[in-house]
């Protein structure tokens, strides 16, 4: 496996990377991951701008102009042998003595993979997938991708060890997001989903899920989702660059509407396909 690591690219076991790094010591880095497919990267720019944003937000320079993030993540791309992959990028703020307070001199630290992407088995495209709930007891600053995911790490456990996909989250009896998907809900026909804010991430596979709905004409709301509005929806979804669109169809144990994919989320799936197609021509 061949990895991008400081301006160089070598093979993992090769890449070497100081325990003074604050990325391990802190986590204090952000990252991104860039679903490809046929060897183009799906909405590359939103993903670089998202990640710009992180970096702002936790005052991390950016080592790299978005024409060299765009040539280094296309040499990643060829570099790897699978068509389709997820590409991982993670920035942190670089290696200094250990100390809360930013360091004056430290250089950032790159590092970039590229690994097959997972294909969602097909039943979760015919029987949809299931989630369990839990409270959301993380931090207040969600918006950034910080690689600092033990929260989410806690959360994801939770379903795994009962054999979910997801753990939905629930903040002071609100709906937020999943441990790593974005969520909406369908009720009446209508798509619903919390506005953005701090206390979710800004999923670029969730604008575009919106973008389409607009696009055909798809009702939809951005407002607050009560956990009594999640529970009672008719249908339930997930957004990721991973999972794309896909159907939550038992909660907690419990079926979701008819506890099949759903009319709304069929549209919304097929919509989506196309989409793909038309922006990466495969």
């Amino acid at each position: 496996m061949i990895v991008h690591l400081n301006g160089e690219f070598l093979p993992i076991e090769e890449a070497k990377i100081s325990p003074l790094d604050r990325g391990f010591i802190f986590g204090d880095g952000v990252y991104e991951v860039i679903p490809v497919y046929s060897k183009k990267p799906f909405r590359m720019m939103e993903h670089l701008q998202r990640m710009q944003r992180s970096m702002d937000k936790i005052g991390l320079q950016n080592p790299h102009s978005i024409e060299r993030w765009e040539a280094l993540c296309n040499e990643m791309i060829e570099r790897s042998p699978d068509p389709d992959q997820g590409l991982y990028i993670q920035v942190t703020r670089g290696v200094a003595p250990r100390d809360h307070a930013f360091p004056k001199d430290a250089k950032p630290t790159v590092f970039m993979m590229s690994n097959p992407m997972r294909k969602a088995p097909v039943e979760w495209h015919t029987e949809g997938a299931a989630a369990i709930t839990a409270r959301d007891d993380r931090w207040y600053n969600n918006d950034i991708k910080s690689t600092a995911l033990l929260g989410n790490v806690l959360a994801r456990q939770k379903s795994a060890e009962v054999g979910a996909v997801e753990t939905i989250l629930i903040r002071d009896g609100m709906l937020t997001e999943a441990s790593s998907s974005n969520v909406l809900i369908v009720k009446d026909g209508t798509i619903f989903s919390p506005p953005k804010s701090n206390l979710l991430l800004p999923g670029t596979t969730f604008d575009v899920t919106i973008e389409l709905a607009q696009k055909h004409g798809m009702p939809h709301q951005l407002r607050p989702i009560t956990e009594a509005e999640l529970r009672g929806a008719d249908e339930i979804w997930v957004t990721s660059a991973t999972k794309e669109v896909l159907a939550i169809t038992t909660l907690d144990g419990k079926p979701v509407g008819t506890g099949k994919p759903g009319a709304v989320w069929k549209q919304m799936h097929a919509h989506y396909q196309v989409f793909k197609r038309e922006v990466t021509g495969c």
